[in-house]
């Protein structure tokens, strides 16, 4: 009878112990990016810095497969160029799944804005609050400092397969400055240059007729 009694004791403990164990929120989801990033291997070329083991969306954000399927994801040069001065980005919502290609961030100066994609799909686990506080992170440290966002993306893989990558990056980033040239001799003769990089914050000083075209040539938005 005794020997009952401890046992069905020790199991009362347990059952006690089991429900009032923490239990997990959403936001254990919130994966705590570590304080530091680590810089990476870059490449002259165009007069842009090209980082090596990156992966590039065509809409110029790009990814970073940290391991354990998370993928660090920012905006690259030739975007925070366009850009020049940012007074705010949002960001879409923690936990939320993203499709590769779908809206990922909203960028904002004095008022005008423009949308630009995720370059991976899956959750939104973390984000840079860096970044939230001082958006032009972006344009001073595009792929160390001023990343946006971490993606839980178990797809990753396949995801990479859509994006640039490898010497094929540099090629890409020298027509990207060739056809904004052409696009704004067609557009805004005043502001067309030949070569080199682009006026910085040109997106934000042409008229919106022009950013929606300059949006959708290089930004796919």
């Amino acid at each position: 009878m005794s020997i009952l009694f401890v046992l069905l004791t020790f199991l009362l403990i347990l059952t006690v112990m089991y429900f009032r164990r923490p239990q997990e929120s959403s936001d254990s989801l919130q994966v705590a990016p570590s304080k530091m990033v680590a810089a990476p291997l870059m490449l002259q070329n165009a007069g842009f810095e090209v980082p090596q083991g990156y992966y590039f969306h065509p809409g110029h954000t790009w990814a970073r497969d940290e391991g354990h399927q998370d993928a660090r994801v920012g905006i690259d040069a030739f975007a925070g160029n366009l850009f020049g001065k940012i007074d705010a980005i949002e960001l879409a919502g923690l936990n939320r799944w993203i499709r590769q290609g779908q809206k990922l961030c909203t960028v904002k100066r004095e008022g005008q804005s423009v949308e630009l994609l995720s370059p991976v799909e899956g959750v939104l686990v973390s984000v840079n609050h860096e970044v939230l506080k001082n958006p032009n992170l972006v344009v001073e440290d595009p792929y160390k400092n001023g990343w946006l966002c971490v993606i839980k993306a178990p797809e990753l893989a396949i995801n990479a397969k859509n994006l640039l990558q490898g010497t094929i990056v540099s090629g890409w980033m020298q027509n990207s400055i060739a056809r904004l040239g052409t696009k704004l001799q067609q557009l805004t003769p005043a502001l067309a240059q030949d070569g080199g990089l682009p006026i910085k914050g040109l997106f934000f000083q042409v008229d919106g007729s022009v950013q929606r075209q300059l949006a959708k040539e290089f930004f796919l938005t």
